[in-house]
């Protein structure tokens, strides 16, 4: 895949980088799924070992295998030294890398600058909460990019450099779950085209890489633990992070309206064996579970450039002025997202310090960012993330619960008497029916309930 045409300029690619930068430090906020591995790697530097389990929660967990562990101390490191400023600015640097990378990308395979700029600003959009929104995976994102231009530049040039694909995977392995898609991807570009011309080397490659997997403090159990992300009750009922694709969901018609031309246009500029098996592969999970959707606009990235390139922006010139009209907004947007204090979330300090107050040393029952900030603050509470290290009755009961159904109603007679959740929830209409729970806190977020200990 390369376009016809040369870009003799990249300066609007800069700006389209530096605008995603802009948008995601204005708008970056801080979500489930990413405080509870600052939590455990916190543990983890207290203990000087992996604990045995989720330290933090009272329900059963001690078979869990812990693989992320890299992954935990990182966070917690950035949670120490900046507080959820840190976490944001990982997010930024993350997402400004990722973006960076994928110019790159497209730069080697000679796309448009004008191009390159539109399908950059598409691709960030087409997966906006991805890239703004704080959770594990923001490692996979800078990940996935390089390993995807390591493929291109091995497809157009092979070289031992293709080597390179197992210590990322190693590196990867000890970060985040993603690296199954990476890895993925990269055993189509080994078995489909590599292995055409140097057989050996493609085999070589993809058992290291695969052994690589498995370089974790959990080593052969890894497998365990990737079983379990994939086989939790979360996907299996297709909530949360793991829903599919839906016309209700406006991140996900944002991301269907901005993906079909991207495919259009990649389409267009001949992609190779291995990349239409990728993306008609990555294509198919996304329907599954939208959050997959941020590998295929990255897949799609560089050759959707060279096609949009082909067709309406191959020969459009950029003058100075028009790159600092383009630049001074960017610029504006990126300093008020550096100045803005962070955004907080959840329930305010003071009704959380009146849950641990009832709660009175024992777990809390509390809904998805609550319950990963009470574990962030040293608090015991029922159950939390990672929801997989939980045994699947008590992952059912805890959804069931968030769904507000009466199914869900046993945990909270195994919970104990303190209950924070959302404010407007399914599980907060519950609670305000039920008798036997009285409000004694709210904010503007949370809502604070207690069990009746009389009639």
């Amino acid at each position: 895949m390369a376009c016809a045409i040369p870009s003799p300029s990249f300066r609007l690619t800069r700006i389209a980088v530096a605008f995603g930068a802009g948008v995601c430090a204005l708008g970056s906020t801080i979500g489930a799924d990413s405080r509870w591995l600052a939590a455990l790697g916190r543990e983890i530097v207290k203990l000087g070992s992996i604990p045995s389990g989720i330290p933090y929660a009272a329900a059963p967990s001690v078979d869990w295998v812990n693989v992320p562990v890299l992954g935990e101390l990182v966070f917690h490191w950035l949670q120490w030294l900046g507080g959820d400023r840190g976490l944001l600015i990982a997010q930024l640097v993350a997402t400004t890398a990722a973006l960076a990378i994928l110019a790159v990308d497209m730069r080697s395979a000679r796309a448009p600058d004008a191009a390159g700029a539109v399908v950059l600003v598409a691709v960030f959009f087409a997966a906006l909460p991805s890239f703004i929104v704080v959770r594990a995976q923001l490692f996979s994102l800078v990940l996935f990019c390089l390993v995807l231009v390591l493929l291109r530049a091995e497809a157009r040039a092979p070289s031992r450099r293709i080597w390179l694909l197992v210590p990322l995977v190693a590196l990867w392995a000890n970060l985040h779950g993603a690296v199954l898609v990476g890895l993925a991807v990269s055993a189509a570009y080994l078995l489909l085209d590599r292995a055409r011309r140097e057989p050996l080397v493609a085999s070589g490659v993809l058992l290291a890489s695969s052994a690589a997997l498995f370089l974790t403090p959990a080593l052969l159990h890894s497998a365990e633990y990737y079983l379990g992300v994939m086989r939790n009750e979360s996907a299996a009922r297709g909530e949360g992070l793991w829903a599919p694709l839906s016309f209700h969901a406006p991140f996900d018609v944002l991301f269907i309206v901005l993906a079909v031309p991207l495919v259009a246009f990649a389409l267009r500029s001949r992609l190779r064996l291995w990349e239409l098996c990728s993306v008609a592969a990555l294509a198919a999970v996304t329907v599954h579970a939208g959050r997959n959707g941020v590998w295929l606009v990255c897949l799609l990235a560089a050759p959707a450039a060279c096609g949009l390139g082909q067709v309406l922006l191959g020969s459009l010139a950029v003058s100075r002025r028009t790159v600092v009209l383009c630049g001074v907004p960017t610029l504006a947007l990126l300093v008020m997202g550096l100045a803005q204090p962070p955004s907080q979330g959840g329930a305010s300090l003071l009704v959380r310090d009146r849950a641990v107050a009832l709660a009175g040393g024992r777990p809390i029952l509390a809904d998805g960012l609550d319950a990963e900030r009470l574990a962030l603050d040293g608090h015991r509470v029922w159950i939390a993330n990672p929801l997989d290290a939980f045994t699947r009755r008590d992952q059912r009961r805890y959804l069931d619960w968030l769904a507000g159904k009466p199914s869900g109603d046993s945990l909270l007679e195994a919970s104990g008497r303190v209950v924070l959740v959302t404010r407007g929830t399914p599980p907060d209409r519950r609670l305000a029916s039920m008798p036997l729970y009285r409000r004694v806190a709210r904010d503007s977020e949370a809502v604070l309930y207690l069990r009746r200990s009389g009639p």
